[in-house]
């Protein structure tokens, strides 16, 4: 793999295949869980989880602002330019955790000891989820141990580049819209809309999900859209609605749709090697969100721009 990485070009739309970092990408998926879970303990909940997401930044992902009482504060990052975990405080105390092949096990510890030096102690259910068959909780968890830093700085970039064009994309809608987040549940990072409609009650079915989450996630009508470092080749772009409208494959017969995944989908590939990349993924958005709209009979008129 590190000779796969060496030289790479730092594009902004960098080629990552996802068999040459799958191990790191599997160690990564649970150290983000681990930062997701802290920030999601501690915050109250808002609409559709958004309380626990984390956030694209300039040298990573981030949690953002996290209260932690009356006069205090954290954040967790991420930083993939440095390759360093790093905690900081509104008191301007700073620790980091090398982002390096470690275990799982391992990162969860020196993360936990730090906080607990800051006074940050934060209990978190150490189950992985969104991930079939894992079932071994973050402090016991020795078989996952990679990391690749070219990897890691790839796949920021990758974010990077998708975050901002998927920020253009939110600017054209005045109705309720998430922020530009990335879910460590799946790995993806995602932006969503919605009709204004309540939706019915999700089924579940997630890995280590209980059923109040999807419920609370789906709670109302949405076409969603996003980045899913899975599937083939370099990961794809993904659009869904739910509840899924009648017709909705065939929508938008120009789009390839997945049947096995219920969703339209884009490859990164041909997003990354087309002659103007932010026009491609843009095309995909606004058609498959059209798709959604149109056959679920959205007020458009008084959503959009």
């Amino acid at each position: 793999m590190a000779a796969y990485f060496r030289g790479m070009p730092d594009s902004a739309w960098p080629s990552l295949p996802l068999d040459s970092w799958a191990d790191t990408r599997e160690t990564l998926h649970r150290w983000t869980q681990i930062a997701g879970k802290i920030r999601m303990t501690r915050t109250p909940l808002i609409n559709h989880w958004w309380n626990s997401t984390l956030y694209v930044s300039a040298r990573g992902l981030t949690t953002s602002f996290i209260p932690a009482g009356a006069d205090h504060g954290f954040e967790l990052a991420f930083d993939f330019l440095d390759h360093q975990f790093v905690i900081e405080t509104t008191d301007g105390a700073r620790r980091s955790v090398a982002l390096r092949p470690r275990s799982v096990a391992d990162f969860y510890a020196e993360v936990s000891t730090h906080l607990a030096d800051l006074g940050l102690t934060t209990p978190i259910w150490t189950m992985p989820v969104e991930i079939p068959g894992a079932m071994t909780p973050f402090d016991q968890d020795t078989e996952h141990a990679s990391y690749e830093p070219a990897a890691a700085h790839a796949f920021w970039r990758m974010l990077v580049s998708s975050a901002r064009v998927m920020t253009e994309f939110r600017a054209r809608f005045l109705g309720k819209c998430s922020p530009v987040h990335f879910f460590w549940g799946g790995l993806d990072l995602a932006v969503t809309r919605f009709s204004g409609r309540a939706a019915p009650a999700h089924p579940g079915g997630a890995p280590n999900c209980g059923p109040h989450v999807m419920i609370e996630a789906y709670s109302h009508e949405v076409s969603s859209a996003g980045y899913w470092p899975g599937g083939d080749g370099d990961g794809l772009f993904y659009s869904y609605a739910y509840p899924v409208p009648g017709d909705f494959a065939s929508a938008a017969p120009d789009v390839m749709y997945s049947d096995e995944l219920g969703e339209f989908v884009l490859p990164y590939t041909d997003v990354r090697t087309a002659a103007d990349p932010d026009a491609t993924l843009l095309a995909f958005l606004q058609r498959t969100y059209e798709a959604a709209a149109e056959r679920a009979d959205w007020d458009r008129a008084n959503l959009e721009r």
